[in-house]
């Protein structure tokens, strides 16, 4: 869909180098124009003016421009202190969560470093090593339900393996009791849904709210070895456990700079919502990517490639989020070509066309292939707001892969497998991934 604007924001027009005006690419909420949107970055060069759901703001398809521009001290993720239009637009805009919450999300320079700080503890390599074994156990237990179901029945892996692990694991890393588990999926996976109005956001982020709010009460009167205890602690009295590396050598001065509350219910929307989407998307995109293409999953059977392999290229793909609001020029910044992002511009990455590109990936970036001697991607970020979640998303992934394939050598995608995407611009996945398990009969 094209629009015929003039720039990226009502009161800043587009300017490309011979001055005339740009038709705007809209961007389809539901997600099915995915591919022919990802070709239409590509023809209209490094970055092209979109409209994300009556937002003005330019969308970067190209890895190496975006590579710069995740790095680059001149590009905020601070709407509230860099997005003139931010106190007009947040009250009506479905997304406004994603620009709006305070935590290191969407922090810029020395905040989002003491923010970052607070939370990387959780993420140490000492942790995750330490979750290995957990993760295992949690993926054994859901193949034995997945063997106990009726044979010869599809199975929907997305909702019973994908989805199952990552929101355990986070479920365990937060301290979540079992009475919210459920409730914040819920939550979550609205989101990420970019169907819904601006009132159904609204009520569905005061329903999360109240649900952690629960959440901090319950762990202020009964802290545990959990990471919401953690930030708690950081909140109440600025102690911290060790360096976001397991070190036990984190900045004194950060240390002491306790959270406010408001950061402290942020942090935990962040890490619950980001801890486990994008896991169960790629886990999702993963076994349908095998699945697909049978000789791939031979590669891996016969030892050429290994499981790391298969995520890095299920990543690369069919990155999880295809579209990441938002990050502003907090200075006039000209790009390739003669274009010029204005102080103040939204600026949109675009994670999925990032990892097909053919500039970087070749002609046939669009197929999968686990020997690609490519691995790089951008699927977690680059830079300062690198996934701190990235090490156990790979763990995640790469053990799940697995142990499912062990367990069911036979698995095959259900005969009349619809793989449609979920509804969202955001988030990439499919709504079900239907199989069966001992194979097509």
């Amino acid at each position: 869909m094209l629009d015929p604007v003039h720039g990226p924001t009502a009161a800043r027009p587009c300017h490309p180098s011979e001055g005339a005006p740009v038709e705007r690419l809209v961007l389809d909420p539901t997600g099915r124009n995915r591919d022919a949107e990802t070709a239409e970055l590509f023809e209209r060069g490094p970055a092209t003016p979109i409209d994300l759901l009556g937002v003005r703001a330019w969308a970067v398809a190209d890895p190496e421009l975006l590579e710069e521009l995740l790095k680059d001290p001149r590009v905020s993720k601070d709407g509230l202190q860099h997005w003139p239009d931010f106190a007009e637009t947040v009250p009506t805009w479905p997304l406004a969560i994603w620009v709006a919450a305070r935590n290191m999300f969407t922090a810029h320079g020395a905040e989002h470093r003491r923010l970052r700080r607070l939370v990387g503890t959780a993420f140490s390599v000492r942790r995750i090593n330490a979750m290995t074994e957990q993760v295992e156990q949690l993926t054994g237990t859901l193949l034995d339900d997945l063997a106990a179901m009726p044979p010869g029945a599809p199975v929907d892996l997305r909702e019973h393996l994908a989805y199952q692990l990552p929101i355990q694991v986070i479920a365990r890393l937060l301290g979540l009791p079992d009475s919210l588990t459920d409730s914040f999926r819920t939550t979550v996976d609205r989101v990420f849904d970019t169907t819904r109005t601006t009132d159904e956001a609204v009520a569905n982020m005061t329903t999360f709210y109240a649900m952690l709010d629960e959440l901090i009460a319950t762990k202020r009167r009964e802290p545990a070895d959990d990471m919401t205890s953690l930030l708690i602690a950081a909140r109440d009295t600025g102690d911290e456990e060790d360096g976001a590396d397991g070190s036990g050598t984190g900045d004194a001065a950060a240390g002491a700079s306790a959270l406010t509350e408001e950061e402290l219910r942020d942090t935990l929307l962040l890490v619950v919502s980001a801890g486990y989407e994008t896991t169960v998307n790629l886990i999702d995109n993963a076994i349908a990517a095998l699945l697909t293409h049978p000789e791939q999953l031979a590669l891996v059977r016969g030892g050429k490639v290994g499981w790391g392999d298969v995520v890095e290229e299920a990543l690369r793909r069919d990155a999880p989020v295809a579209h990441l609001p938002l990050r502003f020029a907090v200075e006039d910044i000209e790009l390739p070509g003669g274009a010029v992002l204005r102080k103040g511009d939204p600026i949109l990455a675009s994670y999925a066309a990032a990892g097909r590109h053919p500039a970087r990936y070749g002609e046939d970036g669009a197929v999968f292939d686990v020997t690609r001697p490519v691995k790089d991607h951008l699927a977690f970020g680059h830079g300062p707001h690198f996934c701190l979640g990235a090490p156990l998303a790979r763990l995640e992934g790469a053990t799940a892969l697995r142990m499912l394939f062990e367990r069911f050598p036979d698995l095959a995608l259900a005969p009349d497998a619809e793989l449609a995407p979920v509804e969202s611009l955001i988030s990439n996945g499919h709504r079900e991934l239907p199989v069966l398990l001992d194979g097509v009969r």
